[in-house]
């Protein structure tokens, strides 16, 4: 087909067969599986995965692609496609007999966002594998003592576990982005790794990832927290920053044994 790719959609194809190939045995789909394919686009993964997957959901945004993604696989069995936006999708609506398998190319300028979406109903999903920006696939992969390691690192392995698998190249794709791209499998937790809300304590990390000075917002937040929390922080001291988890921990365990606090406003960014 022929498709003038939309910016605004943040729309680049993949075009590379030997790619397609490497995603596809990756995500090795089987009879039973239950596939949901974000963003199928000109539908050259979606031809390689339903050959095998036993029912197949895919969700597009673009009314001009759904026409054609209609005419090439409205009568193989199993294919459903839903004009919609994954930002407002419900997943958990397509839970049937098993969980759901989760895959896509997400537009760039939507991954992170879709990825807290995707994360809020990991319940209904038994694994994901992205396309993704390389620099977010290192985020989501990311271990404490890493510089890349900050919210979206913290938020992934708190609801699953990323593993990055390999690049892919701006050559890979119609029009070629301006960065390298990586596939990122995501497996949820049966269970969380630590207690916690996350629905709380999410809100707390804000001003901890805003911008490079992490330490100085990491102190501002957990002042504002309570003298005991400021002190831990503080007496960490030079070196290597303090577990990002056990702060995490603490501000839930402080809202867990202080109700009253839960009525304040987050802390304001400190800049």
């Amino acid at each position: 087909m022929s498709h003038t790719p939309r910016k605004r959609f943040g729309q680049n194809f993949l075009r590379d067969a030997e790619v397609v190939h490497r995603i596809a045995m990756a995500i090795h789909p089987r009879a039973d599986d239950h596939l949901v394919e974000i963003g199928p686009g000109e539908g050259v993964l979606t031809e390689a995965l339903l050959q095998t997957a036993g029912r197949y959901d895919a969700i597009e945004i673009d009314r001009d692609l759904t026409a054609d993604l209609r005419r090439r696989f409205s009568s193989r069995p199993g294919f459903h496609l839903h004009e919609a936006d994954a930002l407002r999708f419900d997943f958990k609506s397509l839970l049937g007999a098993g969980k759901i398998r989760v895959v896509g190319n997400l537009p760039y300028n939507i991954s992170t966002p879709l990825m807290f979406h995707l994360f809020a109903q990991t319940e209904a999903i038994a694994d994901m594998h992205f396309m993704l920006q390389n620099e977010v696939v290192d985020r989501l992969c990311a271990e404490p003592s890493s510089s890349h390691y900050g919210r979206l690192g913290i938020m992934a392995s708190y609801f699953s576990r990323a593993e990055k698998l390999f690049e892919v190249f701006p050559e890979s794709f119609y029009p070629p982005p301006k960065v390298v791209s990586a596939i990122v499998r995501l497996v949820p937790h049966s269970v969380p790794p630590v207690s916690a809300d996350p629905s709380r304590w999410v809100r707390w990390s804000l001003p901890l990832f805003h911008s490079a000075e992490r330490r100085s917002k990491m102190r501002s937040a957990a002042f504002l927290m309570g003298r005991s929390l400021s002190r831990w922080v503080l007496i960490q001291g030079p070196g290597p920053r303090p577990s990002l988890w056990r702060i995490m921990q603490l501000l839930h365990d402080r809202f867990r044994k202080s109700p009253a606090r839960k009525a304040l406003a987050p802390p304001r960014v400190f800049r």
